[in-house]
């Protein structure tokens, strides 16, 4: 964080978009103020690009103002119903608003909204460090108005609220999970009065929507330590509430003197792992590093269905990749992520998490990484990413081992690649010419001719070639008695 005096803040804000809504305010004689996050990250020097102003009056004709000023090379879109209104000018956007004060109805997080001082509305914004306000009337350009100490909290890294929080969580409880958000994604600390808030209040989550729940847990993902939030969650009693599944992995069961490990501080080193490996290069696909994450903090939530006791073994966890692939849809519909192909790549993910682990821990053998290429497809190198982020062993002879193996795996992978395995994988005689040739409608006698042929080809006993896999073909019908 850096200390910023008026002078330095109104140097920061010399740009013609803050001099030009100066301008249209002070046309109007109506104070003007930027207030919160863009505030904020200017001291802790991080990117802002929301602008979000507060005018004491009609935030609407501030903008409609500005709009005048800029000419048509500014779009202004006024949303009356909310008392907002949004410019958009050279790939800057600024949403206007009037200064307002709020109150609730138990039952709804929708406010009844009046005309207010900006007091009022530094009032019923969520945390100190999102309260402050920086003044763009002319006259006062730069000045920073923090009635919160808000600059303090910053500087001792605190969430705090600014009033009393338990009313500001139950007014909305979606404060509570931005509260979490803020914490995670600045690795601040939450305030123990405010922390003890979130634990009287969690119950009030149920009546937010979960979309909008999502949104604030994929910004706790797509931080650098996503676990900082889950932990709070945890803590506070709205894990619970919200993932259950993930919540009940935090157990730990001793038998005849053997435990098995805390499953839920293990699935939160997984996830920090994956979240590393990504910052690091290690290669993976773009497009799914989210959903990556979840499939890390997924993978292991059939555990809690899957553990047994046996006498000679000790605690085992058999099929847990399974019964946790079965769960993915029912969260993900839950909680209202999508349900189209990145559920289906999270749920592949942790049915198939195990076996890299499986291979590495036995000879690689080339069948046996065929194989995994084959079901992994395109997301090969993200499953090998979240195997190896689940090597938290404390032993680091058995950690070491399994990541020299690992590094046998990804070799043979790369050597299977460039011999462009792929294209030869899939058996040239296909399930219509199986069919046609013994007079079979679909069946799960095609199947099973289709899978001796696939495991021919994947274990390398005959070439994938017409003449010696029609061969196996025949040989395998008249076994079922089909010639």
């Amino acid at each position: 964080m850096r200390n910023l005096t008026g002078a330095d803040l109104a140097k920061l804000l010399d740009r013609d978009i803050f001099h030009q809504i100066s301008r249209a305010a002070d046309s109007l004689q109506l104070e003007c103020y930027v207030v919160g996050g863009y505030v904020r990250d200017l001291f802790l020097e991080r990117p802002s690009n929301d602008i979000d102003v507060v005018v004491v009056g009609s935030g609407i004709q501030v903008a409609e103002a500005l709009k005048g000023q800029l000419g048509k090379s500014a779009h202004l879109s006024v949303f009356r119903n909310f008392g907002t209104a949004q410019v958009k000018y050279k790939g800057t956007e600024v949403e206007f608003v009037g200064a307002r004060k709020e109150s609730y109805r138990h039952d709804s997080r929708k406010p009844v909204v009046e005309d207010g001082t900006l007091e009022d509305d530094q009032n019923r914004r969520d945390f100190t460090i999102n309260a402050l306000a920086v003044c763009l009337n002319q006259d006062r350009f730069g000045q920073l108005v923090d009635p919160f100490d808000g600059l303090a909290d910053m500087e001792d890294g605190i969430i705090r609220t600014p009033l009393d929080p338990d009313i500001t969580f139950s007014d909305d409880p979606l404060r509570m999970l931005r509260c979490i958000r803020f914490a995670t994604q600045l690795k601040f600390f939450i305030d123990d009065e405010t922390f003890s808030a979130l634990e009287r209040n969690a119950s009030r989550i149920k009546i937010i929507s979960g979309e909008r729940i999502e949104e604030e847990l994929n910004k706790i993902m797509m931080t650098d330590q996503p676990s900082r939030g889950f932990v709070d969650l945890h803590r506070c009693g709205l894990l619970a509430l919200i993932l259950p599944e993930l919540a009940s992995l935090d157990i730990v069961e001793t038998r005849n003197g053997r435990a098995h490990k805390n499953n839920f501080y293990h699935t939160l080193e997984v996830l920090d792992n994956v979240c590393k490996a990504q910052a690091g290069g290690k290669p993976y696909r773009q497009e799914m590093k989210l959903w990556l994450r979840w499939a890390a903090l997924l993978h292991d939530v059939g555990k809690t269905k899957s553990k047994r006791w046996d006498p000679v073994s000790g605690w085992t966890f058999h099929n847990h990749n399974y019964l946790g692939a079965k769960m993915v849809p029912q969260i993900f519909r839950r909680l209202k992520l999508p349900m189209d192909m990145k559920m289906k790549y999270v749920q592949k993910m942790v049915d198939l998490h195990m076996r890299p682990i499986v291979i590495a821990d036995e000879e690689v053998t080339d069948s046996a990484v065929r194989r995994l290429m084959n079901d992994a497809g395109d997301d090969i190198d993200d499953l090998m990413m979240l195997c190896e982020a689940d090597i938290t062993s404390k032993n680091q002879v058995r950690k070491q081992r399994f990541l020299d193996n690992f590094k046998m795996v990804r070799e043979k992978l790369q050597d299977l690649k460039e011999r462009d395995y792929k294209r030869l994988l899939q058996p040239c005689i296909d399930g219509n010419e199986i069919m046609e040739m013994f007079h079979l409608s679909p069946s799960r006698e095609v199947g099973t001719l289709k899978q001796t042929l696939k495991d021919a080809v994947l274990d390398n006993k005959v070439p994938n070639e017409r003449e010696p896999l029609m061969k196996l073909l025949k040989a395998k019908a008249k076994q079922m008695g089909l010639l």
